[in-house]
Parts: C-alpha cells; sequence; structure tokens
C-alpha cells in the first residue's frame, strides 16, 4: 500500500540475522511473506525499551511495517507472533534454527518473493520450539523442500538418463539431478544404498507438517546428510556453515 511519497509495505516476516550498527540501532535482515529476504534499519532496537527490540531478535516471527528508503528499508512497526527466544537456550536447536535461516539467506536473492518457501520456514520453528519431530530429519526435509522450491530439486522417480521409471536404485547422479537406473552407465555421483534413496524420495514427496511420522536409522540418517550436503554446496553460491559447528562440538564432546 501507497502513503505519501513513501512505498509502505505490511508483511509477515521472520528474523533470520542481525547485525548492531551505531549506537542504538540494528541492521535486521527479514525473510518476508510478500517481500522475500529484504535487508532493513531498525532505529533504536538495540534498547530493551524499544518498541522495535523484542521483533528485532534473531528467530522471531511477526507482522511488520516496512517502508523503503534511499538503500534499506525501514521497520516502522512490528507485532510478534512467536519470537521464538526459547530455540536459543538449546544447542541443537540454536543451530538448526540457524541453520534454516542460512540456507533462506543463501538460497534466496534480495526482495524475491517465496510464500512456499516462508511457509517452510515457520513450520520448521515450530517443529524444532515443540520438540515433536526428530531433528535430523526435519533437517534433511527442510532441505529437500528448499531445493525443490528453489528450482534446484531432483528426479528419483525417472533415471536421469534414459528417462525410464524407476523404484528404487543404488546411484544419484549430482550433474544431472537425480537418480540413475542399474542399466545405464555410471558417471560422476554419489552412490546410496538402497534404503536411502527410498528415504530420499519419500521425503521429497510428503509435506514437512508431515515429517513427524517418519523414523529412519542413523546411517540412513548420516548417508542422507552426505548426499544433500553435496546438492546443497554445488546449488547455491556459498556453502552453509552452522552445521559444520555442531558438528565440531559433538565430535569434541
Amino acid at each position: 500500500m501507497g502513503g505519501g511519497f513513501l512505498s509502505i509495505f505490511k508483511t509477515r516476516a521472520v528474523v533470520i540475522k542481525t547485525q548492531d550498527i551505531k549506537e542504538s540501532d540494528k541492521l535486521v535482515w527479514l525473510f518476508s511473506e510478500k517481500l522475500g529476504k529484504i535487508s532493513t534499519i531498525a532505529k533504536g532496537s538495540k534498547k530493551s525499551s524499544n518498541k522495535l527490540f523484542t521483533s528485532t531478535l534473531q528467530f522471531s516471527y511477526g507482522d511488520y511495517v516496512v517502508y523503503k528508503g534511499k538503500s534499506l528499508y525501514v521497520i516502522n512497526e512490528s507485532t510478534v507472533i512467536d519470537s521464538f527466544q526459547e530455540l536459543l537456550n538449546d544447542l541443537d536447536k540454536l543451530t538448526y534454527a540457524s541453520y534454516f535461516c542460512e540456507i533462506i539467506d543463501i538460497s534466496m536473492q534480495d526482495e524475491e518473493s517465496n510464500r512456499e518457501l516462508f511457509k517452510l520456514l515457520i513450520t520448521a520453528f515450530y517443529f524444532l520450539k515443540n520438540k515433536v519431530v526428530d531433528i535430523e530429519i526435519l533437517a534433511r526435509a527442510f532441505e529437500i523442500k528448499a531445493l525443490q522450491t528453489t528450482g534446484y530439486g531432483f528426479n528419483l522417480e525417472h533415471c536421469c538418463m534414459c528417462r525410464k521409471k524407476i523404484n528404487t536404485s543404488n546411484y544419484i547422479s549430482l550433474q544431472y539431478s537425480g537418480g540413475i537406473c542399474n542399466e545405464c552407465a555410471k558417471v560422476n555421483g554419489i552412490n546410496v544404498s538402497y534404503p536411502a534413496y527410498n528415504a530420499l524420495k519419500y521425503l521429497s514427496k510428503i509435506p514437512l507438517e508431515n515429517v513427524y511420522r517418519v523414523n529412519l536409522s542413523k546411517e540412513i540418517k548420516d548417508e542422507l546428510y552426505k548426499v544433500l550436503f553435496q546438492f546443497i554446496d554445488q546449488s547455491y553460491f556459498r556453502r552453509p556453515k552452522s552445521l559444520d559447528i555442531l558438528n565440531c562440538l559433538t565430535k569434541f564432546e
């Protein structure tokens, strides 16, 4: 909606990262339902007494009124729906929530709207908050859905070489973004077990909100992590770092 000489917008959004600037201001990157990923400034929001304080904390989800300044959007008003601050009190939840935000950051261009991905992020946050799902399976499902909604989905239903329908396979091609049947010559790619291939295919089909029903062994979860890490690494301009920190801490323990 327009107001005076300013372009004013109201949208739901999640704070995916922040940076302190000046004495009391913050840069706040929002992933919004209507405007996509936007860089904003929140004046005075470092002060706990400021009306924008809670709504500009990392992971906060709410309704935001912003207007376009010369180079950045400016947060004018906000109403918190859920601050998700309890995610900060658990290392696993903090790491995975940061990871999901990082996936958004590396997969989306500025002001590129993706309402489906926005819904996925909110769903993932509520799953983390309520502890009703295996966190690793949630992460793998989120990665798959993020790849799909940003144009990097892979085809596991048909052979990427001969297009023949395949039920399951031991081979996934990074080059062709999908499964390879046993009859076709193998190209550079990844060997996977049949159970891991089937799990990838299943997670590709089900809605994220149904992922709490899925149970996988540690071996399959480890396989999926390796496969999807490579897909993400080749698809986006930089690799996410959040899970590296958790892996280092886990090994140290």
